[in-house]
């Protein structure tokens, strides 16, 4: 119980001052899991798991140390290596402070009980209707494929006063399929859905990935050279989120890791581009009333009208700036074991003019997703990618599918001349529409 956690992470925190810390952190993490693995067309696994722990990080001197455990009956010990581990650190006069108490607004749409009460024999059903949506489509099969269900509550408190606690719910599922044509040759598609309430019925999953495999069979040669460039969401929000997203970061502006640094104020995107981190997006993935720290989540614009407008911070690089800065509310806990870094909530990127990209496009092509983006060059901005599941674009309409494209470019120069369409979808916790661009191709 919640109530529980909560009276060992107040314990905690006395236990860590007691040892000597001059300030103190407790986060805390219960999480009940449902989970179903398919292989094929059979379930490989279904299980049900529940995790439960507390993490504290210790400041001794403006060095902060970090232990964590989830047995908590060895609370002692947790909070006497926390100090000694920032005792051994040494002192850090970049460090100002904890957060302090604020106000959080509280978000729509996190919680669903319908995904809390949900057991290994709903996740199983949901799992069925995947293979159902498969089994629509002649000449697919599935490879493999999920079905998750979780629920828990967060909580952090802190010597400065902070006492926080939100309960959230996560609901996965994706399938990959194989289609195989009559001349040996073999395609792969894959679709999704993540929300922060159930879903009923995943017959439409299954069906987008098997028609998306059959439909990728064949394929001719791609030309190489420049060529108008259709990026689907999920090939968006991987490159965005490689090549461009650490830019934003305030510690790698920091560290001289950003071509973003000292551009404040500049135009660095499409006149009509708007980029939000929004961390009170009315069922975004990420959406909670507080960070990783306790500080209270908020939205954040980073361009707007194509203006680069901020950076996100957490609250020791806020501190670190020469002018007053406050934490945006961007510290991202991995969970109850790791400590809290920059990173994102709910990204949003959008247009004040969105079109209907594919219809306005007479010759290109049309990616629905990417291979490799994380190999991107988060300094510079470069990515060089495998197209995954391309077709060609004729006079508005895809058609044939393509067998192999590569796509190279920089992060900073696409969202330079892009045209974003109308079709956003969230993509993890990333919200993007279809965008067009002119890119290099290199065909195969």
């Amino acid at each position: 119980m919640i109530e529980d956690l909560f009276e060992s992470a107040r314990r905690l925190l006395a236990l860590a001052e007691k040892a000597g810390a001059k300030e103190a952190e407790v986060f805390g993490l219960e999480a009940r899991s449902v989970d179903v693995d398919l292989r094929k067309d059979q379930v490989e696994m279904a299980s049900e798991s529940y995790d439960c722990g507390l993490g504290l990080r210790a400041v001794v001197l403006g060095a902060v140390g970090f232990s964590s455990t989830s047995d908590l009956s060895k609370l002692e010990m947790v909070a006497e290596s926390a100090v000694r581990a920032a005792r051994a650190r040494g002192t850090d006069d970049k460090w100002r402070s904890l957060p302090s108490p604020e106000r959080p607004s509280r978000p729509e749409a996190v919680f669903d009980s319908a995904v809390a009460k949900m057991g290994p024999e709903e996740c199983l059903d949901l799992a069925a209707t995947l293979l159902e949506g498969v089994g629509s489509i002649s000449g697919a099969e599935p490879v493999s494929g999920g079905v998750s269900a979780v629920s828990g509550s967060e909580l952090i408190l802190n010597s400065n006063g902070i006492e926080l606690d939100e309960n959230g719910t996560i609901f996965h599922a994706y399938l990959e399929t194989v289609a195989k044509g009559e001349d040996g040759t073999v395609a792969t598609g894959y679709d999704f859905a993540n929300s922060r309430a159930a879903l009923s019925d995943l017959t439409d999953i299954g069906r987008s990935a098997a028609d998306l495999s059959r439909r990728s069979l064949g394929g001719s040669r791609g030309e190489s050279g420049k060529a108008e460039v259709l990026l689907g969401p999920i090939a968006f929000a991987d490159i965005l989120s490689y090549a461009f997203v650490p830019a934003i970061f305030g510690d790698n502006v920091q560290k001289g890791r950003s071509s973003l640094a000292g551009r404040i104020g500049e135009t660095v995107a499409e006149e009509n581009l708007i980029i939000v981190d929004d961390g009170l997006l009315r069922g975004g993935m990420a959406t909670s009333s507080f960070d990783g720290e306790g500080v209270s989540s908020q939205k954040t614009p980073l361009v707007e009208g194509g203006v680069l407008k901020a950076f996100l911070y957490d609250s020791y690089s806020a501190g670190k700036e020469e002018t007053a800065t406050k934490s945006t509310g961007n510290a991202d806990r991995p969970g109850y074991a790791g400590i809290p870094r920059i990173g994102t909530s709910n990204l949003i990127a959008s247009s004040r003019d969105p079109q209907n990209v594919l219809a306005e496009t007479k010759s290109g092509y049309l990616v629905t997703g990417v291979i490799g983006a994380h190999t991107a060059n988060p300094v510079s901005g470069d990515f060089s990618v495998e197209a995954r599941n391309v077709f060609s674009v004729e006079d508005g309409e895809a058609g044939r599918p393509i067998r192999s494209l590569m796509l190279a470019g920089n992060a900073f120069d696409l969202l330079k001349s892009i045209k974003a369409g109308t079709d956003a979808r969230m993509v993890g916790a990333v919200v993007v529409p279809t965008i067009k661009a002119e890119m290099n191709v290199v065909g195969s």
